[in-house]
């Protein structure tokens, strides 16, 4: 009779009174003994009132029942996509809606929508893969600066690949640890091609020499990545480099001379398809033959691939002492053992660049770190 009464009295009542009314009979749901009956009564007349014309009654209905565990769904459900004023209070709110609603909802709704989400106190591994897949930049940086949201690694790498052009995107991302080596990469890439987009920097270097710096640059980054990347993250980054054209025999070369050994063996086992224990025993003690055809499987020529047999064999000799002091001098060793003998116009004698071009960098490198040295003794 109490409910009949209240639906008489809310058609002709004032929107602020009947405003008033629907906040005080969602909080005497959730808060006061009721009969059975009583409650069914009351759930109806609420659901009546998700019709009313007055957005601030829907919004104090919502409002009183937003933070409720065991609020009815029939009304959490049509409230959340309401009008955004009264959506947002049950969205940013209400530990009703499921993974399921949240992941509907993103793809269903606008970007205040999936801010709103991503926003949330909690935000699960599924609804964050949700908003990294569909989420513009907004979207996309609520959630990453968001403690509660639970984002995987593969939304974090799904993330780079969509935003990578986004500078404060960019800058969250590479904060995060547990970002993914190919992430990082995509991320450097992004940034070398900004600076090579900027008019200022093509004025003062010039298109031509900016191509060839932007390259080495990046190839550069690529191989101290490489060396820094976790060992779970290596496979993934050489697949990701594969599928881009990025495993070049001068980038092999350059992870090879710089000591990243376990990276360049995943990349042979990648570009050969064969097994890694087989891969990393000859790299470790196969003979020069079977080297050769090591690397000539992973597509390398064979002129090459005797630069990188040879490479091989100075690391061995080095890394178990038989040459202590070679690590530095292994780059050349190299130049001087096929400089003369490399075609002046072949893959093997830009190759041969390449590692001189190294030595001299490392060479340099050493002459400052020995400058130092000498500048700290005679303090």
């Amino acid at each position: 009779m109490i409910i009949q009464s209240f639906l008489r009295w809310a058609d002709t009542a004032k929107a602020g009174d009947r405003a008033r009314a629907a906040n005080a009979l969602g909080r005497a749901w959730l808060e006061s003994e009721m009969t059975s009956d009583e409650r069914e009564a009351a759930l109806m007349a609420m659901t009546w009132l998700l019709d009313d014309p007055s957005p601030k009654v829907r919004l104090a209905l919502a409002d009183s029942i937003a933070d409720a565990e065991d609020a009815p769904r029939a009304l959490i459900l049509p409230l959340a996509q309401d009008q955004p004023e009264i959506a947002c209070q049950i969205i940013a709110r209400s530990p009703v809606l499921s993974d399921v609603d949240l992941v509907d909802l993103a793809g269903r709704g606008d970007e205040v929508t999936r801010v709103l989400i991503a926003s949330r106190f909690i935000v699960s591994l599924p609804v964050c893969a949700a908003i990294a897949e569909i989420g513009g930049e907004a979207e996309i940086e609520a959630m990453l600066d968001n403690p509660g949201a639970l984002v995987s690694r593969q939304s974090l790498r799904r993330i780079a690949e969509r935003h990578s052009h986004s500078t404060t995107i960019r800058e969250m991302l590479l904060s995060r640890e547990e970002l993914p080596g190919d992430a990082r990469h995509i991320l450097a890439l992004s940034v070398s091609d900004a600076l090579a987009e900027c008019s200022f920097v093509q004025s003062v270097i010039g298109a031509r020499r900016l191509d060839h710096i932007k390259r080495e640059a990046c190839e550069g980054a690529t191989v101290t990545l490489a060396g820094t990347a976790p060992q779970e993250d290596i496979p993934a980054l050489v697949e990701h480099l594969r599928r881009n054209g990025g495993l070049t025999p001068g980038f092999l070369m350059q992870a090879l001379c710089s000591g990243k050994l376990d990276f360049f063996a995943n990349a042979i086992v990648n570009l050969s398809g064969l097994a890694e224990r087989r891969v990393r025993s000859i790299i470790s003690d196969g003979r020069f033959h079977a080297m050769r055809a090591l690397y000539e499987s992973a597509g390398l020529t064979r002129d090459v691939s005797e630069i990188f047999v040879e490479a091989t064999m100075l690391w061995r000799r080095a890394d178990r002492g038989h040459e202590p002091g070679l690590f530095g001098g292994l780059t050349g060793r190299l130049v001087s053992r096929f400089r003369s003998v490399a075609k002046p116009d072949g893959v093997a004698s830009e190759l041969i660049d390449m590692v001189e071009k190294l030595h001299i960098i490392e060479h340099r490198q050493s002459a400052r770190a020995y400058a130092s040295f000498l500048a700290i003794e005679a303090a």
